[in-house]
């Protein structure tokens, strides 16, 4: 039976765009109460005075102590959750998902393990655990894409690796390739084959397949656009076989998972901006494994994952809260 307790929530780094989202998200969950949203900077002040959009929704103001929740979302920016923790208090009987990239690898912090928390690979365990390791934004598109060839041994030969983001994935502080007038009318690559996700994404594929990961040349580009994330992938088989059969392979692999779509028709970015979908798009041309992975790098890529975690982590079905609107134009 699903639990029917109030989960009291705390998020820290509240004022940023992952904290935004999951307050969007959690307001109107049925079963959780906010109540601390941490930033050191604009303590006493409403939310909605830095969330615009929730102006008239949420009554709510920042404070800078987590107290006692029952989850604690921390949205802090890479390498600042160990020093978070290290330095506040948080009760053991407290949940912790990161959203942030501590745990992704080294997945320990003191005594409490931290689970990698992609709930298509990993559900049970994120069930169990005491910490879940939010996976990153480019991680959880290309593990969703490759996760069933890795599960099956099929992924052997190089993996080519094409991947465009919005401007949200850099986070909110504007930097010179982050400001409107670097994105706007303009493509760049960067961190080619060495972005800090590769890390994470061989790891996991190599947990799965029990055997050593095939190269994985990975370009990351920036782009025009403000959330979204659209992943085009490439690899060879290494058996003979046909569209047909990969495709039932993955339709079969997420049967059970409610937010991985196989579709036979090419997809975009409008399909999955503003919901916690991922689309998946296989075209076999023998030899050649193409597919096609599109999340939105703000919700699947981030704090709505968090939220299917946290949703597992207390016995909820996992889509409680989660049934979001897209917008198709």
């Amino acid at each position: 039976m699903p639990s029917t307790k109030t989960i009291k929530a705390a998020i820290a780094g509240a004022a940023g765009y992952t904290g935004g989202e999951l307050i969007r998200i959690l307001l109107r969950h049925p079963q959780v109460e906010m109540t601390a949203l941490l930033t050191t900077r604009l303590h006493g002040q409403p939310v909605a005075s830095v969330h615009r959009d929730l102006y008239g929704d949420c009554d709510l103001r920042f404070t800078d102590t987590p107290g006692e929740p029952d989850v604690l979302f921390l949205c802090l920016g890479h390498g600042l959750s160990r020093e978070f923790l290290t330095n506040t208090p948080v009760p053991d009987s407290c949940k912790i998902i990161d959203l942030g990239s501590d745990f992704r690898v080294a997945n320990t912090f003191g005594a409490r393990p931290f689970v990698y928390g992609l709930p298509e690979l990993f559900r049970d365990a994120i069930g169990r655990a005491a910490g879940i390791a939010n996976p990153g934004c480019f991680a959880t598109a290309i593990l969703l894409a490759l996760a069933p060839l890795a599960a099956s041994r099929r992924l052997a030969a190089d993996v080519h690796i094409h991947a465009i983001t919005g401007a949200t994935g850099a986070g909110r502080h504007p930097g010179e390739t982050t400001h409107f007038s670097a994105r706007a009318a303009n493509l760049s690559v960067y961190k080619p084959f060495v972005h800090q996700h590769l890390e994470e994404i061989k790891k996991t594929l190599g947990a799965l397949s029990r055997s050593p990961v095939p190269e994985i040349a990975m370009i990351p580009v920036r782009g025009d656009f403000t959330r979204g994330l659209f992943a085009s992938i490439l690899t060879k088989l290494p058996d003979e076989t046909d569209g047909a059969d990969v495709r039932e392979q993955y339709r079969a692999f997420y049967a059970a998972s409610p937010f991985v779509h196989l579709s036979d028709e090419t997809v975009s970015l409008k399909e999955v901006v503003n919901t916690n979908k991922a689309l998946l798009n296989v075209d076999y041309h023998r030899p050649y494994l193409h597919i096609t992975s599109v999340i939105d790098n703000l919700l699947k890529g981030a704090s709505g994952q968090a939220v299917q975690n946290m949703n597992l982590l207390f016995g909820l079905t996992e889509d409680c809260g989660l049934r979001l609107k897209g917008s198709a134009f």
